[in-house]
């Protein structure tokens, strides 16, 4: 039986240690690859190396950026007293795409004993200095409705009575429980953002 060239199979293997992508996937990703003309795999190729070497994380909010501080936190047209929270960047991202036009703060993650992800572990820390250090008035709770993203949100809500003068609001269940806000449409987000309650 016919084996695969080494360098056919390592491609394969790589790729399909990609989320989302298993082996037979990998397989056709890797075939597709080898009948691309040689500009085309030298331009993926390039795209990928500076994905790696170009992105970094805004020191502000936390987002991902090319340059640092990121565009949003930058921007002097954004609503600079009102502070979205929420999970990862692809949700900053979605619900950018609505009509908020407000700043974001990234927390890299929710809250998960389960996984060994505790406070220490999210930007928290930076959350509340940035309140304390700027002009904030509302912050919006945005984490997706699972149970980490409620139990994040609680703890969240906590934390920010510190602060008697800033609103602290939870956008509204305009989204299913245990979906993702960066899968949710322009529609859904924008409801559940107008639909957001005090804490």
């Amino acid at each position: 039986m016919p084996r695969l060239p080494k360098s056919l199979e390592r491609l394969i293997n790589e790729l399909s240690r990609l989320p989302g992508i298993g082996p037979k996937t990998a397989q056709r990703l890797a075939f597709y690859l080898l009948k691309k003309d040689s500009i085309d795999i030298n331009n993926l190729a390039v795209s990928i190396s500076q994905v790696q070497s170009g992105i970094t994380f805004c020191s502000v909010c936390h987002n991902m950026t090319e340059t640092d501080p990121c565009s949003v936190c930058s921007d002097v047209h954004r609503d600079h007293t009102i502070l979205c929270v929420v999970e990862e960047p692809l949700d900053a991202l979605a619900l950018d795409k609505t009509a908020f036009k407000g700043l974001f703060h990234v927390l890299g993650g929710v809250l998960n004993p389960l996984e060994g992800i505790g406070p220490q572990d999210l930007k928290i820390d930076s959350l509340l200095e940035r309140i304390r250090s700027s002009s904030i008035q509302e912050v919006i709770v945005a984490t997706n409705p699972s149970l980490e993203g409620e139990t994040t949100s609680m703890h969240l809500a906590k934390l920010l009575k510190e602060f008697p003068d800033v609103k602290v609001t939870r956008i509204a269940r305009g989204l299913p429980m245990g979906g993702d806000l960066e899968y949710a449409d322009d529609i859904t987000l924008t409801r559940a953002l107008e639909g957001r309650r005090e804490y």
